[in-house]
């Protein structure tokens, strides 16, 4: 059996599918990777938001997928739209790297600490943005795209004095010096998915190679707290362009959902926590989507989808 990955061609990505390649191999199935370059590639002058925010990184994979020119596409789970679109289907999860969010730089002594924390930090996050403005008011965000390679350039450049990014990125790219300030869970509650790989397949694929990829890669703890955060954020309608987060936790054999919604500015702020059983993981990610929109979260989606469109 072989089967053909299809893969962004970032040095982050080659990575990611290089890891599901070599967990494949491990297992005696042949794997060859098909990199391509995505619109979320190519544009790195205009903020994800002003792109769109579904599937910015993932249709021209998903184009290869249809066409059948590779079996899988490899993705950080975080970029995959919460709904897909027919024929397409997540196989797998994998298992999840530590989710915070860090700070990145030379100078140790920049950390967020209180309100009086002053210095600049890129990042393109709506998410990061509106935390930082929420409870930092005094850091001012610089917009900054590219690769994590490009953004450290830019930052040694003097664009920003540090950079604010997924603990799993840094750490698979070898940056472990640069971490100037892990973050807490608590106020940089991540991105649905972030950690995770998530593997893309049309609903079609052979049930042999289905059966075989789903058995090596997919972690069954870490598809029950993604299958929650999905939940969630499909009840929102969001994207990557909205500043929604969402973390799920398993502690004693219970699930427990942290989510919630900032406006873009940052000065509104609505967050709830669920708990429940593992195998009802979907519905307490919808169940608390809805108490998020019901509890002001509307509100906050009505405004930032009426910001982005101008």
């Amino acid at each position: 059996m072989k089967i053909k990955i299809g893969t962004r061609k970032s040095k982050l990505a080659m990575w990611q599918a290089n890891y599901v390649k070599d967990q494949l191999e491990s297992h005696g199935i042949r794997a060859e990777l098909l990199p391509v370059e995505t619109k979320g590639d190519r544009v790195l002058d205009v903020s994800i938001s002003k792109i769109g925010s579904k599937g910015v990184f993932t249709e021209e994979l998903e184009r290869m997928l249809e066409k059948g020119a590779v079996d899988i596409a490899i993705h950080s789970a975080k970029d995959l739209p919460s709904e897909l679109s027919p024929p397409f289907e997540i196989l797998a999860f994998s298992s999840r790297e530590k989710e915070n969010d860090v700070l990145v730089c030379h100078d140790k002594s920049l950390q967020l600490i209180d309100q009086n924390s002053a210095f600049k930090i890129g990042t393109s996050s709506t998410r990061r943005i509106a935390t930082l403005a929420h409870y930092f008011p005094r850091i001012e965000t610089i917009e900054i795209r590219g690769n994590l390679q490009t953004r450290i350039r830019k930052m040694e450049e003097g664009l920003c004095d540090a950079l604010l990014l997924a603990y799993a990125g840094v750490s698979r790219m070898k940056y472990h010096e640069l971490i100037s300030q892990e973050l807490s869970l608590e106020i940089f509650t991540p991105a649905v998915g972030q950690g995770s790989l998530a593997v893309e397949i049309v609903a079609s694929l052979q049930a042999e190679k289905k059966s075989v990829i789903r058995e090596i890669i997919n972690d069954p703890q870490t598809e029950i707290k993604l299958l929650a955060e999905r939940a969630y954020l499909r009840k929102l309608s969001g994207g990557c362009s909205i500043p929604a987060f969402a973390n799920a936790q398993i502690l004693d054999n219970e699930l427990v959902l942290n989510a919630g919604i900032f406006s873009l500015n940052g000065k509104k702020l609505v967050r709830k926590t669920i708990r429940g059983e593992l195998s009802q993981a979907e519905l307490l990610g919808s169940s608390l989507g809805i108490e998020i929109l019901t509890h002001g979260g509307a509100d906050i989606l009505e405004q930032i989808n009426k910001d982005l469109k101008r």
